[in-house]
């Protein structure tokens, strides 16, 4: 590791959150804030979901591991643009890097089969209610969680790796407050358009496919729920299924952006707010939209709130 403008022949710079503005000490306390709020929040919500048994159920199951995901991301990514702000050290080496990259693209790449499989939940459960315990059986859901974590591990591993090896001759400053492929890429004088290409391909795999899963997903549930004669019914299964699609939304439309338009097509500046939102803000938004709006959460944090005042 190195401080301030030097670097060794393997190391990179990271340039920080928005360098060149006037309130960057605003901004990346403000980061750090959200970053905490985020971190308290899964970090409860998991509490809640492990502590009741009620959310053991295959929908908690699957937000538990959300949380998880969201909980780690952020704490791949800020505590090491918090350190460097505040001490004024810019410097990584090249497995801190690798390393970084590969727990992002982990983590991200997980994330979007969770929110799959989360959509596939709901079909089942509001499209066919009574083969629901038999298709999601406790141990089809560890196969699919495991999936999952295998699936994003074996993705990242490739761009983490191979972006990696890719010549760099002149300055080894990253444009961003985090190791992430599209600015790797940016900082090679060798010519990677193929890698590039392969880049929007594997994002249209793990991208776009999920999120026409999802699409689909609840299309069908829209048209069951037109066809219920229950109001409360109905309501029920809206509020939940809202919940998700806020998440989604918020989850797959900046990534959208990022990597399939993917290289000079947007600013640094562009790269880091989307990034700061995706991956700082949204995980801080994820288990208050989550909670307010669902009876069972709240319950389960009420029965804690009233364990920690009894004792």
């Amino acid at each position: 590791m190195v401080g301030g403008n030097a670097s060794s022949a393997t190391d990179f710079l990271l340039a920080g959150l928005f360098p060149g503005s006037r309130h960057s000490l605003l901004l990346n306390a403000a980061v750090v804030l959200i970053y905490v709020l985020a971190f308290l929040g899964n970090a409860l919500l998991i509490v809640l979901i492990l502590g009741d048994a009620r959310l053991h159920t295959p929908m908690y199951v699957l937000l538990s591991q959300l949380s998880l995901i969201d909980l780690t991301l952020t704490s791949t990514i800020v505590p090491k643009m918090a350190t460097n702000f505040f001490t004024g050290e810019r410097g990584i080496s090249w497995v801190g890097c690798g390393t970084q990259s590969f727990f992002f693209l982990l983590l991200g790449t997980s994330e979007c089969l969770i929110l799959t499989l989360m959509a596939y939940d709901r079909y089942v459960a509001v499209c066919n209610p009574l083969r629901y315990p038999a298709i999601m059986s406790p141990r089809f859901c560890l196969h699919m969680v495991s999936g999952c974590w295998v699936g994003g591990s074996v993705s990242s591993l490739v761009h983490t790796v191979y972006p990696l090896h890719f010549p760099i001759c002149g300055s080894r400053e990253i444009q961003h407050f985090f190791c992430e492929v599209p600015v790797l890429i940016k900082l090679s004088c060798e010519d990677t358009s193929v890698y590039q290409s392969v880049v929007v391909v594997s994002s249209v795999v793990l991208l776009v496919v999920p999120f026409g899963l999802i699409t689909a997903s609840y299309t069908l549930i829209f048209l069951a729920v037109l066809r219920m004669s229950s109001v409360k019914g109905r309501q029920k299964v809206l509020a939940t299924c809202s919940s998700h699609l806020t998440v989604v939304s918020l989850f797959f439309g900046p990534n959208i952006f990022i990597y399939m338009s993917f290289t000079s097509s947007h600013s640094p500046e562009q790269d880091q707010a989307l990034s700061v939102f995706s991956n700082v803000f949204t995980p801080m938004l994820n288990p208050l939209i989550y909670s307010l709006r669902n009876k069972e959460v709240l319950a389960a944090l009420r029965k804690l709130a009233g364990r920690c005042g009894a004792s």
